[in-house]
Order: C-alpha cells, then sequence, then structure tokens
C-alpha cells in the first residue's frame, strides 16, 4: 500500500459527539482525500472499543495510548502514522474546507506552521460570560505565532523528519510552547498560514473555563520550574495578573466579536473572575498545595 503524504493526528479522550463533527469536517476537506490518512489516538477513554469505532466509521485509524495526557496521545498518534507530513488538530476542533491544503502549502515557506484558530460561538440563544469572554480573548494564534514563537497544538504543520529531531510533546508542561520552543532554538523557522483555519467553540460554562485555566496554569508553571529563578518568575508574573484587568478593559469594550453592552459586561464580568482565580491558583501551585 502506497503511504498518505500527510497524517492528520487527533488525541481523544471520551468525547463521542465532537469527534464526529471533527471527522466530519476532515472528510469535507478539499484535500484529496487519498493524500492523507487520519490517526485518532484514544487515551484510554472509559468506552468500548466497539464505541470508538462506531463512531469512527472506517473515516481513521484508531489507536490506544494509555499515558494519560495529550501530549503522549499525540507521539503514540504519530508512531502509529506513514505521512511524511503531520497535521494535529484537537478531537473538539472543527477545521475549515481548505485546512489542510493551506498548511501542507504554508510548510514550503516555513518549517514549521501554525494556522488560524477561530472561537465558535452558538448565538441562537443568548451567551454566557465564559462565551463571551473566550469570544475576545481565546486563541490569538496568529500572535503566538508572530510574537511567542509558537503555535496551538490544535492547528500545527511539521514535516516527520523536523519532528524526530525535536522529539514528541512532553507530558506536564504547556506542551505546545515547549515543543514549539525546542524547534525555534534547534534553528527551525514558524510560520503563520492565515487560510489553515481551525474553529474550537467556546466554553459555555464557568466549571468549564475554569478546569481550562487549571490545566494551563500547571503545564505553565512546569515551563517556568525549569528555568533559573523561574519560581520568582512565576511570582512576578502571578502578581500582575490582577492590574492586567484593568489593562484589558479597553480589549473588551472594542472588540468586534461582542455585540451589545451586556455580552461586553458578561465578558468584563468574568475576565476579573478568571484572573483573581489564577492569582489565587498560582499561588497554590508555588505552594505545592494544588
Amino acid at each position: 500500500m502506497t503511504a498518505p503524504q500527510i497524517s492528520v493526528i487527533i488525541p481523544h479522550y471520551n468525547d463521542l459527539a465532537a469527534l464526529n463533527l471533527c471527522l466530519a469536517a476532515i472528510e469535507a476537506q478539499t484535500q484529496l482525500r487519498g493524500t492523507f490518512e487520519v490517526i485518532v489516538a484514544d487515551n484510554a477513554s472509559p468506552l468500548s472499543r466497539d464505541e470508538l469505532e462506531r463512531t469512527i466509521a472506517a473515516r481513521a485509524t484508531l489507536v490506544n495510548v494509555t499515558e494519560k495526557g495529550a501530549g503522549p496521545a499525540r507521539n503514540g498518534g504519530v508512531a502509529a502514522s506513514r505521512g511524511d507530513i503531520l497535521a494535529f488538530v484537537d478531537c473538539d476542533c472543527i477545521p475549515e474546507p481548505a485546512w489542510l491544503t493551506e498548511g501542507v502549502a504554508a510548510l514550503s515557506h516555513h518549517d514549521f506552521v501554525g494556522g488560524a484558530m477561530v472561537v465558535l460561538i452558538d448565538r441562537s440563544r443568548a451567551i454566557t460570560g465564559p462565551e463571551a469572554f473566550e469570544s475576545v480573548f481565546a486563541f490569538d494564534n496568529r500572535e503566538y505565532v508572530e510574537k511567542k514563537a509558537f503555535t496551538v497544538t490544535a492547528n500545527l504543520f511539521c514535516t516527520r523528519d523536523i519532528f524526530d529531531v525535536v522529539g514528541g510533546f512532553r507530558n506536564g508542561v504547556s506542551e505546545d510552547k515547549d515543543w514549539c520552543h525546542r524547534a525555534r532554538d534547534m534553528g527551525y523557522r514558524i510560520g503563520y498560514a492565515d487560510r489553515a483555519v481551525v474553529g474550537h467553540p467556546a466554553r459555555v460554562s464557568w466549571e468549564d473555563l475554569r478546569k481550562k485555566w487549571q490545566r494551563l496554569n500547571a503545564e505553565t508553571y512546569g515551563l517556568y520550574r525549569l528555568r533559573r529563578f523561574g519560581k520568582v518568575k512565576w511570582l512576578v508574573r502571578t502578581w500582575l495578573l490582577p492590574p492586567s484587568v484593568l489593562a484589558h478593559i479597553p480589549v473588551v469594550l472594542n472588540s468586534p466579536a461582542l455585540m451589545s453592552g451586556v455580552e461586553r459586561r458578561a465578558a468584563l464580568a468574568t475576565l476579573a473572575r478568571i484572573r483573581w482565580w489564577r492569582f489565587i491558583h498560582a499561588h497554590r501551585l508555588l505552594a505545592g498545595t494544588d
């Protein structure tokens, strides 16, 4: 059997409805279907293999990865794949039809690539505070790529050769930033592909938003602990969180993503709440009590 040119890697944990939508979007890609394979790396979901295979419905190859974490799941997906190009997306994301074609094309100009991220909001009803907040602040991947030299792993393209040199994603740290910065430090160049678009649903509830930031805080602290004077730098960063609310008020008030004063007030309230929660949680991480 001829190996595909591209391998799409999707980590999954216990979210069959989202996985089904993601796979449907990948089936609708403009990229010729015979040129890519899809690998679903299930991270030991509490589901039977039959349930997983019924959802996948022959649209992908299923592999089981027992080591917990999205990073290990992606690594397991790569190990089971055959393509020369790796395209990473998350199971709760919806790639637009030209995503693969545009992401692969961008690799002709850059060593590894991050595509555009858009926040998906259900506007058939009134939106929640977390949705209003994320519509303004979530997934500014252009800034991540162009100013911070990393891309979210929900929209990452690289060649297998580069992945093999850089190594797999590490667990317990901000895996996207860690992997991209390791690649950068080896001399590889990151680029932004604005037409390789992936949509990600906004978090609807406070609990979902809090869980997201609990994970991100812990992973970011994991990176800081590796640095010289990392704990001191983490403390300084933490104490900048409360005043950062004031700095971001104009961003909310002027955001075109929000459609009314009610939505702007909801976004501001959530901004203040999540920054204060992160402030408390960051101290708990430093003290080793979380």
